[in-house]
């Protein structure tokens, strides 16, 4: 708190300890509107899973009823005979061996990669671009599929991808804090859902272990289990 903004450290004094229910914690949240942008909110969840077991990973892409309010470069490896039709669908890019190329050669100004089975021999080269970047085109997430047009129509919908991280925990948007409360409640409750849908068979112990909410320059507001 010592380093923090004038700001932050205003906002900071509303905040509280104690878990809220959803809808409280999000009215919490839309409270800290202290910036002068549309900020973005954020659900954090502390699972009791072992991220250096992989029977343990959690891992996936959601479709939030009411979308992120974000728009998404989205790109399609797929047969040039689909590029066409795939940039219909949203992709700013699409195609085969030149855009593999273009990949290669340090372009990467987009946030997801979708690509079609057909070409992951091909895209699987962009491995050590692509991976570090957490873009690597992958059957878990729902970005190498059979019918491409129809993914890339959800992510540049806003279909966003999650997986945990080193700490065991997964974070995903939720919206923008000027969305209707009704309207991140229902996307962060269909995030928990499909996070408790997911519990691996290996995971001992308490599951889901905390749950937080904040926008991008606001304290987190932990929500109660």
């Amino acid at each position: 708190m010592k380093f923090r903004s004038k700001k932050y450290k205003k906002v900071a004094e509303k905040a509280t300890k104690e878990a809220l229910s959803l809808k409280d914690a999000v009215d919490k949240v839309k409270s800290f509107d202290s910036a002068k942008f549309d900020q973005t909110v954020e659900l954090v969840m502390q699972l009791g899973i072992d991220p250096k077991q992989a029977d343990q990973l959690i891992r996936g892409a959601i479709s939030l009823p009411h979308g992120t309010g974000m728009q998404r470069k989205v790109v399609a490896f797929c047969d040039d005979s689909e590029a066409e039709a795939a940039k219909k669908a949203g992709a700013v890019e699409a195609g085969c061996d030149a855009l593999v190329e273009k990949v290669s050669g340090g372009w990467l100004d987009f946030d997801v990669a979708i690509a079609s089975p057909k070409v992951m021999g091909k895209v699987g080269k962009l491995g050590r671009v692509l991976g570090p970047q957490g873009k690597m085109p992958s059957p878990k997430n729902g970005t190498v599929t059979m019918d491409v047009l129809k993914a890339v129509a959800e992510f540049t919908a806003g279909k966003v991808e999650f997986r945990n991280d080193s700490g065991g925990n997964v974070h995903v948007i939720v919206g923008k804090q000027s969305f209707e409360n009704t309207k991140l409640v229902e996307n962060a409750d269909a995030f928990i859902d499909q996070i408790k849908k997911m519990k691996p068979n290996a995971a001992k112990g308490t599951y889901i272990k905390k749950i937080s909410m904040s926008a991008t320059m606001s304290p987190g507001v932990q929500v109660s289990l």
